[in-house]
């Protein structure tokens, strides 16, 4: 048995339900022999976006896999890897690698040297005896702790050389952690002596699967709720705590919340200061100041970026179960009450601050707009949104209310233009009965376009909403000599005809009016196997909350 075929049955035996990937690998025709469906994408970063959305979607549960080539396919794939580190998300990398012979020769590439940094474990293998070992160790460390991508790198040694007989291999389980019983007991006093406590909440309570025991907690606490971008969604934001979710955005009732915390509960998440997210006041942690409790699957997180009062290093949904059958112990169950009406009545206030805008009748059209109307024409139980970096995602997150765990996407510390599109792909393969929407700008589709047809190709069901205002607006207030004497933010484009051309279904609004039925017809499309996308003839100026309009040029 060669090597690849190894490779195959294992993933086969552990359930990988398709590969994307990028010829040329021999290790794509032997899945394909094993009923695993080979996803080939227009280029690496895609496709690692599309496993990278799968992993999401399921939280884990099912693991996406994205495999290419040695030499250029590796060093290609670097950006999509890069990514999914930066927001622990669990995939495993399966590029080829030069022989044995060649390692350490000058310009031989080396994945295992360069991706060390972003991966959370890689290896190299060169004998075919050790694949089967290798992958048993990856599996293990892709469904325990910390998530992130998991790299084997496969020497042309290994792919063909040859076994003796099949190796006997078994699915490999994970671990989860509990946390520690006295830490445990400190962290409930401090939230129970606590006035005004707000739960701080990241993307490890979506992996472990935890909205249950957050709402218990939430609850029992009366204490609202704020979550990470790559958090929201964790809790139901149709509950009366719920705060919201934030990234560049700083909408005054979220900071507000923040403010008036005498406590801050973090669970599941890395507690990272990062330009897209929102940081805790500066007296959280700090003597004297808000109680700082985090609660984080890794003790690389703790202690990084913030003083800590209290400590819980364990899975989020054991923790989080462990401080709600505690409180319910100790007859603590103060909600919801006066504070869920309170964050209840700021954040129907916030949004009632930008009733102009969801109402907007501008031509171009006002991309709030838009956003109404997709909240009022899709059920959001039903669907999955997801953005991409720069203008669409501010101005989306605030506003989408995600009610399910992973009805919307939200990524990332590292924030790589045209990521969505594969996110999104990614979670039609995982949910396919769902409604899956990208929203993203006239720049971000420059980086990926050629992708749809890899959807169209491949019968992925997407919805793509692109805003195309012939500028990059984000970038407005770093390149203003660069803009105004040269014309250096502008960029153009047909994409609906583009999208056409590359067999999808591609439509261009003009008309805020005619938006509602261009998304049902687009939705329709989606639903029999083929892509569709909505050109939006959007504004170029721009305001975001926490932020004045930028008019733009």
């Amino acid at each position: 048995m060669k090597g690849y075929d190894v490779i195959a049955r294992v993933l086969k035996a552990e359930g990988v339900e398709f590969i994307a990937c990028y010829p040329r690998n021999p290790l794509i025709e032997a899945c394909a022999k094993q009923g695993i469906r080979p996803v080939v994408c227009r280029q690496e970063r895609v496709g690692i976006g599309i496993a990278d959305g799968f992993s999401r979607v399921t939280n884990g549960t099912r693991l996406g896999v994205f495999v290419c080539q040695h030499g250029p396919g590796a060093e290609n794939a670097f950006p999509g890897i890069a990514q999914a580190y930066s927001d622990n998300v669990p995939l495993l990398f399966l590029p080829a690698g030069e022989p044995l012979s060649r390692q350490g020769v000058t310009p031989s590439f080396s994945a295992v040297d360069n991706y060390r940094h972003v991966t959370k474990w890689s290896t190299y293998v060169s004998d075919p005896r050790r694949l089967a070992p290798a992958l048993r160790h990856a599996f293990y460390r892709l469904r325990t702790g910390r998530g992130g991508p998991v790299m084997v790198e496969t020497g042309m040694d290994a792919l063909f050389g040859e076994v003796d007989r099949e190796p006997v291999y078994r699915p490999v389980p994970g671990s989860r952690f509990a946390p520690d019983p006295a830490a445990l007991t400190a962290a409930v006093d401090a939230l129970v002596a606590a006035e005004r406590p707000v739960l701080h909440v990241g993307q490890g309570v979506l992996f472990a699967g935890a909205t249950a025991e957050l709402v218990r907690v939430a609850e029992a606490l009366d204490a609202p709720v704020v979550t990470t971008m790559p958090g929201k969604s964790a809790f139901p934001e149709n509950h009366p705590l719920s705060v919201g979710a934030s990234a560049i955005t700083k909408p005054a009732h979220l900071l507000a919340a923040y403010a008036d915390a005498d406590c801050i509960f973090a669970v599941g998440s890395s507690l990272t200061k990062t330009t897209y997210g929102t940081s805790l006041p500066p007296d959280a942690g700090a003597p004297g100041g808000k109680v700082l409790i985090q609660a984080t699957v890794s003790e690389e997180d703790v202690h990084k970026d913030y003083a800590v009062d209290h400590t819980l290093v364990g899975d989020a949904r054991l923790v989080l179960d462990a401080v709600a059958r505690e409180l319910e112990r100790r007859g603590v169950a103060r909600g919801p009450g006066p504070r869920a009406e309170a964050t209840r009545a700021a954040k129907a206030a916030f949004l009632d601050d930008w009733r102009a805008e969801f109402d907007s009748d501008e031509v171009p059209i006002n991309q709030y707009r838009v956003i109404r109307d997709m909240m009022a024409n899709l059920d959001p139980a039903e669907t999955i949104v997801t953005h991409d970096a720069g203008t669409p995602r501010e101005q989306i997150i605030s506003f989408w209310e995600a009610t399910t765990p992973r009805g919307y996407l939200g990524w990332g510390k590292s924030t790589q233009l045209g990521f969505g599109l594969g996110a999104i792909m990614g979670a039609k393969l995982a949910e396919p009965d769902k409604v899956c929407i990208n929203v993203m700008g006239d720049a971000a589709i420059g980086m990926v376009g050629m992708d749809l047809e890899t959807a169209a190709r491949n019968r992925i069901g997407i919805v793509t909403v692109i805003f195309n205002n012939g500028i990059m607006a984000i970038e407005s207030d770093s390149l203003v000599d660069a803009h105004t004497d040269f014309g250096a933010n502008f960029v153009g484009g047909q994409y609906a005809a583009l999208a056409e051309s590359l067999g999808a279904a591609g439509e261009r609004v003009t008309q805020p009016a005619d938006f509602p039925a261009a998304l049902e017809r687009a939705v329709a499309t989606s639903r029999e196997g083929r892509p569709a996308v909505i050109e939006v003839m959007a504004k170029a100026g721009y305001r975001w909350p926490g932020r004045p309009e930028q008019g733009l040029g």
